[in-house]
């Protein structure tokens, strides 16, 4: 999470500093452990950083109301629709934390995070947004507040969200996450990464019911997916430790080849998997809930991944990014 300058003014006969605050976070997918830590295995989680998010909070005058303005509402908050009631949650509960309640402000959201893609949107804008409506209080969130509130804004959003989210989106390493712990990840060397957008929204709810359901029909053949999936996450793990990008590229296949079996992938991500290996990618599987949403691609170098990413465009992707993760070369 970065902070930006600010814009200090003051208020006319008030004598009150009027502080802009400013806050960014990113998107986040997931390496390896998609299903599988529904049922207590491990996940490791990755940061896009080319995915961001940027909060914009601008005091207004005090008794206007508080304003968002964003790409799904734009107007008072306290006529927002559903669907940006966690972003709501995340003024007002940044507020409340600090025990404020006569101040009003302009929330300005830009979001490049797609919804319903696996990549965190809801996390994300929550993590700027209230780092941000911190910030023009002139306060600073310690990490685990700002996990909290962002957790208050994913129950809205979610229910009984992991966590996953809220770490991942403001994490700028790898973050290895079980049974609610997180821990970064240490880098061997550099790894270079694209993600590509399907164009068709993933069906989590629907992908973890089905799998659910099988659980419950066969639990012994779903157990032992379940457990060689928490194997292979085991496995990315040590190969980002000692550096073996392509480990990590064939850890990543065997995933995407666990997760067909869970059948919670799709024609349109198995067509971007294949097209990311014909274009020599290290390792492709699909990230996320399933059915829909995107693909993680493992490239050489940085060149690599571009080149990538263009074939992903070319065999349909709606959208593609990169992350470079590791300083080492």
């Amino acid at each position: 999470m970065t902070s930006n300058d600010h814009d200090n003014t003051t208020t006319p006969g008030a004598g009150a500093t009027r502080r802009t605050g400013t806050a960014s976070s990113h998107g986040k997918t997931i390496l390896i452990g998609e299903h599988a830590v529904v049922y207590g295995a491990p996940a490791l989680v990755l940061p896009v950083l080319d995915a961001r998010v940027v909060a914009t909070v601008t005091p207004t005058d005090d008794g206007a109301g508080h304003h968002l303005e964003s790409a799904v509402h734009t107007g008072p908050l306290d006529l927002a629709p559903a669907a940006v009631m966690p972003t709501v949650t995340a003024v007002t509960a940044t507020l409340r934390r600090f025990g404020v309640t006569d101040r009003s402000f302009h929330v300005r959201v830009d979001s490049e995070v797609p919804t319903a893609r696996g990549m965190g949107s809801s996390a994300a804008v929550a993590a700027a947004v209230t780092a941000a409506v911190a910030d023009a209080l002139d306060e600073t969130l310690d990490p685990e507040t700002h996990h909290d509130l962002i957790q208050e804004c994913e129950r809205v959003a979610h229910g009984r969200p992991s966590g996953l989210d809220a770490r991942g989106v403001v994490a700028d390493a790898p973050v290895w996450f079980e049974a609610g712990r997180v821990e970064p990840v240490e880098l061997g060397a550099r790894f270079a990464f694209v993600v590509a957008d399907t164009g068709v929204p993933g069906h989590t709810r629907e992908a973890v019911a089905a799998v659910r359901r099988r659980h419950d029909a066969d639990p012994s053949t779903i157990d032992g997916v379940i457990e060689r999936l928490g194997d292979l996450a085991r496995r990315a793990r040590r190969t980002l430790v000692d550096g073996d990008a392509q480990a990590l590229g064939a850890t990543m296949d065997a995933a995407h080849e666990l997760l067909t079996d869970l059948d919670v992938s799709s024609d349109d991500l198995d067509r971007l998997v294949g097209a990311a290996r014909a274009a020599g990618a290290l390792g492709a599987k699909l990230t996320g809930g399933g059915r829909g949403g995107c693909v993680l691609a493992l490239a050489e170098d940085t060149g690599h991944a571009d080149r990538i990413a263009a074939a992903l465009r070319g065999a349909g992707a709606a959208a593609t990014w990169t992350t470079t993760i590791g300083d080492r070369a």
